[in-house]
């Protein structure tokens, strides 16, 4: 799929300001940025759901406003909402989804049978949706984009509201479809979900993409490794922040709460002896220290200029943040 030059504005807002971005056939596409970046927007644009103010998009080849009626047989939709009809069971649900889409009525209640078992929905099937947690919502409305066997999946935000061990299994089917030869572009609110899943990044911000590469390749562009030290006492803070200046090639973070600071560094285990040695001249008391590379979270603060928190916009409604905010990362 492919989109060129789109532009979208709401009023005075431009959600869309010549975006450009290309998926390859079989891969994952990540798409990340803050709210209001438009995320959201690109997607309804690909899947026929909303018509750019200028630009091209093509899936499968196929134009998305000329073409729109084909463009719809060759995709499957998950948006940020479950859309399932609540009255219903999970397997009338599915076997429903089956008939609109012509599978005929043997077909469809036995691909619905197939997809119950798929996403471990087999002793809900007979119990109306309205009675399912909202981890089952999220797999059942997954479930129902894959009825019929799209090659190419738009996954806005799958995971969103899912507790850790739903959203892991939702990574194996995820990860299940790719290998079956499935194009995905995938919009999230967690990094580590791009991190895992995505064959490609793209980091979208004021309608624009804004960097576009690997995980890797993204995380490389800053380069250097990032001390992590967590002072004993608060009032000690700002003296450490000013002492491992010294050692640092960027700007010194802090978190006042958990009294971490965030050194970026170019010399590895080198750089954290001699920090710790100059907080100990000082009688500065170190609890906790590591050094770590780049994570995503860094390469969005750094090419967005803000970290990943909400923030409102009509235009566009996802978020961008790590599904784990603790302050020990994994060490390197």
């Amino acid at each position: 799929m492919r989109a060129e030059g789109l532009v979208k504005t709401y009023g005075k807002v431009k959600a869309l300001d010549g975006l450009d971005l290309e998926v390859e056939r079989g891969t994952v596409m990540g798409l990340l940025g803050p709210n209001g970046a438009g995320k959201t927007t690109t997607v309804r644009v690909f899947t026929t759901l909303l018509k750019a103010d200028r630009g091209t998009a093509t899936v499968d080849g196929l134009d998305v406003v000329r073409k729109d009626r084909e463009v719809r047989r060759r995709i499957g939709v998950s948006g940020q909402y479950a859309a399932v009809d609540e009255n219903l069971t999970g397997y009338e649900n599915l076997s429903m989804v089956g008939r609109l889409y012509h599978l005929g009525g043997t077909k469809a209640r036995k691909r619905a049978r197939e997809l119950l078992e798929r996403f471990d929905l087999v002793d809900a099937a007979d119990r109306p949706v309205k009675g399912y947690s909202g981890g089952m919502r999220r797999r059942l409305d997954l479930a129902g984009a894959l009825v019929a066997q799209p090659p190419i999946m738009f996954l806005d935000e799958p995971t969103t509201g899912l507790d850790p061990r739903s959203r892991l299994g939702m990574w194996d089917v995820i990860s299940d479809l790719v290998r079956g030869g499935t194009t995905l572009l995938l919009t999230t609110q967690y990094l580590e979900e791009a991190d895992r899943l995505a064959d490609k990044i793209a980091v979208v911000d004021h309608g624009k993409v804004i960097a576009k590469g690997t995980s890797d390749e993204l995380k490389a562009q800053l380069g250097g490794e990032r001390l992590e030290i967590v002072v004993a006492r608060a009032e000690d803070l700002n003296r450490a922040c000013d002492i491992l200046q010294g050692v640092a090639v960027g700007q010194v973070e802090t978190d006042t709460h958990t009294r971490q600071i965030t050194v970026p560094v170019s010399g590895g285990v080198k750089l954290l002896t001699e920090g710790l040695r100059l907080l100990e001249d000082a009688d500065i008391e170190v609890l906790d220290a590591g050094i770590r590379r780049p994570t995503l979270d860094d390469v969005f603060l750094s090419l967005t200029g803000r970290a990943h928190a909400e923030e409102t916009d009509e235009s566009d409604t996802t978020v961008a943040k790590s599904s784990t905010p603790t302050t020990r990362k994994d060490r390197s």
